[in-house]
C-alpha cells in the first residue's frame, strides 16, 4: 500500500481556507476506490502548519487523482495560500491498524 504524508504551510491568518479546500479533496478523492485514507490535520504547535495523510492501493491510484479536473481545481485554489512549498514523504505502509 502507499501512502504519503505532508507540511503545507499557508500564509498567516489563511491556514482555516486551506483546511477547507483540503477537506473538499478528502470528500473528493474519498469516493475513489483506491483512496484509502485521506487525513487533514492542523498542527497545534503553530497557526500556519497543515499535515495531510493519504493511503492509496498503490502510487499509480493516487497518480491518476491527479489527473483528475477537479483535483485540479482544488490543488489551484490552494497555491495562493501557501507560504511555501510542500514538503514530505512518499510511504510504504508495512503493518498497523485502521486500513
Amino acid at each position: 500500500m502507499y501512502a504519503m504524508t505532508g507540511r503545507l504551510v499557508s500564509q498567516l491568518g489563511r491556514r482555516g481556507e486551506l483546511v477547507h479546500i483540503l477537506k473538499q479533496a478528502a470528500e473528493l478523492v474519498g469516493e475513489l476506490p483506491a483512496c484509502r485514507m485521506y487525513i487533514v490535520s492542523e498542527d497545534l504547535s503553530n497557526d500556519t502548519d497543515v499535515w495531510v495523510f493519504e493511503a492509496w492501493d498503490d502510487k499509480q491510484a493516487h497518480d491518476a487523482s491527479l489527473t483528475d479536473e477537479r483535483v485540479r481545481a482544488l490543488i489551484a485554489q490552494a497555491r495562493p495560500l501557501l507560504a511555501a512549498a510542500p514538503d514530505g514523504a512518499e510511504l510504504e505502509i508495512v503493518g498497523g491498524h485502521g486500513i
